[in-house]
């Protein structure tokens, strides 16, 4: 790659077949929660797994947005936030994906409600993922000023990603508790 010309963005249909890739693995675990029954002792190594996930993807995110908060705050770089949240990105997958996978084993109820809203904030966190990298791609590329709207779109995804990750938290404590 040439330092001095900008990374182009990713193509849109990248875009999209990651997106449907992405519906159809959430699909895919979805219907494989409603056919997984385990045992106790299955179900407490899956929880202890999901609370290390949780742990692991979570933390990163925040990680991710803290970055970006010292930027707003004019205390680091655009390029240096950026810079720090690179490497980020494999933990938060690593994280998503060990909450889906143990969350398979955890006997979810497709049927409650919460469930049902939690199922899709983790459908919309892992979108927001897909679009956010994307967006971290097309900023490390610029050279010069950033366009106001793709700095925009980049608050939109870190609120988007805040609430989706806080949202499946509560449910999730909502639901073990009942």
């Amino acid at each position: 790659m040439n330092p001095g010309r900008p990374r182009r963005p990713p193509h849109s249909r990248t875009l999209v077949v990651a997106d449907l890739l992405i519906c159809l693995a959430w699909a895919g675990s979805v219907g494989a929660a409603s056919q997984v029954e385990a045992g106790p002792a299955v179900r407490a190594v899956a929880l202890f797994l999901h609370l290390g996930a949780l742990v692991l993807g979570l933390g990163s995110v925040l990680t991710i947005d803290y970055y970006g908060m010292l930027w707003l705050l004019g205390r680091r770089s655009l390029r240096q936030s950026l810079e720090f949240a690179g490497p980020l990105h494999v933990p938060v997958w690593t994280g998503l994906a060990g909450l889906v996978l143990s969350g398979i084993v955890l006997d979810p109820d497709p049927r409650a409600p919460l469930t049902r809203v939690k199922l899709v904030l983790v459908l919309l966190i892992a979108l927001n993922g897909v679009h956010a990298q994307a967006l971290h791609r097309t900023l490390g590329g610029q050279v010069g000023a950033w366009p106001r709207r793709l700095l925009v779109r980049a608050v939109i995804s870190a609120v988007v990603s805040q609430l989706g990750w806080w949202g499946a938290v509560t449910i999730g404590f909502l639901n073990s508790r009942s």
